[in-house]
């Protein structure tokens, strides 16, 4: 047994090393001055995301030796991935265009606990990673749900996933949540709440209103879509009763602010998944003066801001291609280089970081921390040339 305060002062150093690991790392420096606002317009700030969102594909735990190298930090890079088991494999839409892919663990163990709004990364076979809402009932510990729409003029990601077969090994990430729910009552201050999906945008809103229904919350959902054969889980989305709306095009035209916010009030918390001309329209009936609480995640790129043509230089091969001012660099680089990382497209997982060595970068995420900018890293998908100035990717 050590003597009493031997510990203490053992420990005086490895806190000392701690604390530069993490300088040296620029998570100390960063959270020191300023901490992100959350993503996908949910306006509060998290510390967390900021801490974990520059490790990419990775999570970074510190270990701290207890023998004669006691003062040494270790930080390692573990992967964040797992082999999965396909389990099984329905068709949950009747225009046939939409499939649920049910996962496990090989051994059948628990897989740990997620909260609604998470989703996944799908390590695909040939390579392609794309992300992936988690569809089923957290209270399912021992699997997954996906569900994914088959996008045959797309980048090849969900034909590949459509192709799956039971029984194939498949990795996966641990889920992540930048789309979670804070519960009236507790996190949140508003009464009621209002779900909006639009097609695939129903998957992390079904494990909402199971939830919201299962606690009695005060909620409401409206479904909407091209038309009733394109929407998947229609019938699970039923059963939920009067509280669930369903609003095709076809039928009723495409909604406007009031179709889609009827009965939102000061007293809401609206959460909303869909493609962006859907989330346009939400924000735009809210307004930026509306007491109303917005939380939304989007499948596709948000649209470009403010953007000015530059060009961008592959430095490896030489290459130069040219970033359209409506286009990201990640969708120029791709026309040369189609298989560059890359998966949420949205500033958000950290796939497409490049390395610039040469220009000025307009970051447009809150993702890296300021030593990885300081290191030249730049997340592709989303940010940009400054003022229209060259950049040179190490690509």
């Amino acid at each position: 047994m050590p003597e009493p305060g031997a510990a203490a002062e053992a420990t005086g150093p490895v806190r000392r090393a701690v604390r530069e690991s993490l300088l040296r790392v620029g998570v100390l420096k960063e959270h020191a001055n300023s901490v992100p606002p959350s993503l996908y317009g949910a306006g509060r700030k998290d510390i967390l995301m900021r801490c974990i969102g520059g490790a990419l594909d990775y999570v970074v735990p510190v270990t701290l030796v207890g023998r004669a190298d006691a003062e040494r930090v270790r930080l390692a890079a573990v992967p964040n991935r797992r082999k999965m088991l396909l389990i099984d494999r329905r068709i949950v839409a009747k225009d046939e265009n939409v499939c649920q892919l049910t996962l496990a663990a090989p051994d059948g163990i628990k897989l740990g606990q997620w909260h609604a709004g998470a989703h996944i990364d799908l390590y695909l076979p040939s390579g392609r990673v794309r992300q992936y809402s988690l569809c089923g009932d957290p209270r399912r510990e021992r699997e997954y749900r996906i569900a994914i729409r088959r996008i045959p003029d797309g980048n090849g990601g969900s034909v590949e996933a459509h192709s799956l077969k039971v029984g194939d090994l498949v990795e996966v990430s641990r889920p992540r949540n930048a789309f979670m729910m804070p519960l009236p009552g507790s996190a949140s201050l508003k009464k009621k709440l209002c779900f909006i999906a639009g097609g695939i945008g129903i998957t992390p809103i079904l494990p909402m209103v199971r939830l919201a229904s299962r606690l009695g919350l005060d909620w409401s959902m409206l479904y909407t879509g091209r038309h009733r054969d394109s929407l998947p889980f229609l019938d699970e989305v039923l059963a939920f009763g009067p509280g669930a709306r369903v609003r095709t095009d076809d039928e009723h035209g495409l909604p406007c602010p009031q179709d889609l916010l009827a009965g939102v009030d000061g007293d809401t918390a609206v959460y909303a998944c869909g493609p962006p001309p859907m989330i346009e329209t939400i924000r735009r009936g809210i307004g930026a003066d509306s007491s109303v609480e917005l939380h939304f995640e989007r499948f596709s790129p948000p649209p470009v801001v403010n953007g000015v043509a530059f060009e961008a230089v592959l430095a490896r091969s030489g290459e130069t291609v040219q970033v359209g001012a409506n286009e990201s660099p990640l969708a120029a680089i791709r026309r040369v280089k189609p298989n560059v990382g890359y998966s949420c497209q949205q500033g958000f997982c950290g796939t497409c970081v490049q390395r610039v060595v040469e220009g000025e970068v307009d970051h447009r995420e809150h993702t890296l921390t300021e030593h990885q900018r300081e290191q030249g890293h730049m997340l592709v998908c989303v940010s940009r040339s400054k003022d229209g100035g060259r950049l040179v990717f190490d690509l």
